[in-house]
């Protein structure tokens, strides 16, 4: 469905030379045979590709659901307005093309193969603008591309530091893209991915941004615009875009209800745009007063004049009397909450810690928001896929396994791997966000090798909370279980201290196991990569029963018949 298309005589085909294309020629995010493709896979209608979790079932997501109500809201009539072309944008035939270029709006920065279609004519007018800021965009004509006009924008420079910055800025970039657009009496626009690989810019999030802040003008200015094409270069930016526009865009019932439970905690204000709770400005209205309360504010004050004996008798209204005394108040004042939270940290300091008292670390403080866990995973994410971190994976401590019995994506963490005292905690939790990150999208599996582990340090629970916090909600809700291999009585009772003082969801899903054989009637054997020393821990700690084969190296560990 979504492939470079080159027309030739009016009709599509599968060359990769370049051609003009109509819209018509475009399928629209409203049409059937499109829907079905997203929804299911090729000569099958019963087996879903597009979010292919139990939220997609209906006991789940009736329960992830009540009570909620959906901020985007099916809409056909934009809908409607909404393409998604896999191919060039300055191909299609439509009011104007958007370009990525940079604040000189020079050719080595812009869209690849742009000016070459248009020909020499934009880089002289490009030249005579006087460069673009970021997040701003300009008009000039298209000259020989089938568009009447090229609209150039400049997308932001992503850092983790700046995230919400960055995320503004892009949304600005798209905003600012149809603002023009409709300033110039133009209806339709075809638009690429305006963030690019030199900058930085994670591709999902910003697709994030640009799907919903389109969403967020169509709904004000739908009237005014009759086309937006969301043109992908490469297959990963295709896919991102078809597993994200029906939530923004959602074309029935059923999309809009797994909408609620799949978007993000932040989908922004009214304009797309991220909003920071502590930056509002919150004032309200100055209060009716009697005349009596104000002739009683009225009175006379001696103000000193520095460097002089003299002083100045003047009246002046106590300001305090036309303040409403919930003066830059708010209904979960972030000033408010966040001074609760000093002072619960102050209490926790002070008081009487049962969890630090027993050794298990500082587990202080509020918990997070769902917005706060969202930040804090989105940044630590971002930061990760910009680190090397390779000699955290080479220490093998957390590792891809195959899948579970049902179908599920398993993942391992080897505890005798897990050297505190040669580990940076830092940088293993950037490392365990971008291995978990991947199998959290759906239901996945954790598997724990807990043998010859029982002598290491480990870290204690106000570091677990920690990493529980960064992963974010998504990973507890698809966690289906951890399966624990030969536990010892501590790491039950460090289990039980979790349950209690950390996470009660995720870690009421351990299931222990005492012998391998037992974690193969739920990982089957081909599934997993074992560490030679389990095997042999295994056979000292259940002599007796059984025979285990390691495939790898064809050994086999005989127990002793009792």
């Amino acid at each position: 469905m979504y492939r470079s298309v080159a027309t030739r005589g009016g009709m599509p085909t599968d060359s990769g030379e370049s051609g003009v294309v109509t819209l018509d020629q475009v399928p629209s995010w409203n049409d059937t045979d499109q829907r079905s493709s997203f929804l299911y896979g090729p000569g099958d209608s019963s087996t879903p590709l597009y979010f292919s979790d139990p939220l997609t079932s209906s006991s789940g997501l009736n329960s992830g659901i009540d009570g909620m109500v959906s901020r985007f809201p099916v809409d056909q009539d934009i809908n409607g307005r909404i393409y998604l072309w896999r191919g060039n944008p300055w191909n299609l035939e439509v009011d104007a093309v958007v370009n990525s270029t940079n604040e000189s709006l020079d050719e080595a920065h812009s869209s690849p193969g742009l000016h070459t279609a248009a020909g020499p004519g934009l880089a002289e007018e490009c030249s005579a603008l006087g460069g673009c800021r970021t997040g701003m965009a300009k008009m000039t004509n298209a000259y020989d591309l089938p568009a009447r006009k090229i609209i150039h924008t400049v997308g932001p420079k992503y850092a983790v530091k700046y995230h919400t910055a960055a995320e503004n800025a892009l949304s600005h970039c798209y905003r600012s893209c149809l603002e023009l657009l409709i300033e110039n009496g133009l209806q339709s626009i075809a638009m690429g991915c305006i963030y690019t690989e030199a900058k930085g810019y994670p591709r999902e999030p910003a697709a994030h941004v640009a799907i919903r802040t389109v969403r967020r003008f169509l709904e004000k200015q739908k009237d005014k615009i009759t086309a937006v094409v969301f043109c992908t270069s490469n297959s990963s930016d295709t896919e991102i875009y078809k597993r994200l526009l029906p939530l923004y865009f959602p074309r029935d019932k059923h999309e809009e209800e797994v909408a609620i439970s799949k978007l993000p905690a932040d989908v922004g204000d009214e304009n797309g745009e991220t909003v920071i709770d502590e930056r509002k400005i919150r004032i309200k209205p100055l209060p009716v007063l009697s005349s009596t309360t104000t002739n009683a504010s009225t009175t006379s004050v001696d103000i000193p004049i520095n460097d002089s004996d003299s002083t100045l008798r003047r009246s002046s209204f106590h300001v305090d009397a036309y303040l409403d005394p919930a003066f830059m108040s708010l209904m979960k004042d972030p000033d408010q909450r966040r001074k609760e939270q000093w002072e619960k940290a102050a209490q926790a300091q002070n008081g009487f810690d049962f969890a630090k008292l027993l050794g298990f670390g500082d587990l202080g403080g509020p918990p997070l928001s769902a917005a706060e866990e969202y930040s804090l995973h989105s940044r630590y994410f971002a930061k990760a896929n910009s680190l090397n971190l390779s000699e955290i994976a080479e220490m093998k401590i957390v590792y891809r396994g195959g899948v579970d019995s049902e179908g599920r994506p398993v993942m391992v963490v080897v505890g005798a791997h897990f050297l505190l005292r040669c580990l940076d905690l830092e940088r293993f939790v950037l490392y365990v966000v971008k291995e978990f990150e991947p199998l959290i999208q759906k239901p996945y599996s954790i598997v724990y090798f807990h043998s010859a582990a029982s002598l290491q340090m480990r870290p204690d629970l106000g570091w677990m909370k920690k990493l529980q916090q960064v992963l974010g909600r998504k990973h507890r809700r698809n966690l289906h279980a951890i399966y624990v291999l030969h536990p010892t009585l501590g790491l039950r009772a460090t289990i039980f201290a979790l349950q209690i003082f950390v996470d009660g969801e995720a870690w009421q899903k351990v299931v222990y196991m005492d012998r391998l054989l037992q974690l193969f009637k739920y990982v089957p054997r081909e599934q997993l990569t074992i560490p030679d020393f389990v095997f042999q821990h295994d056979l000292e700690v259940n002599g007796g029963k059984g025979v285990i084969v390691d495939p790898r190296t064809k050994y086999i560990y005989q127990r002793p018949s009792a």
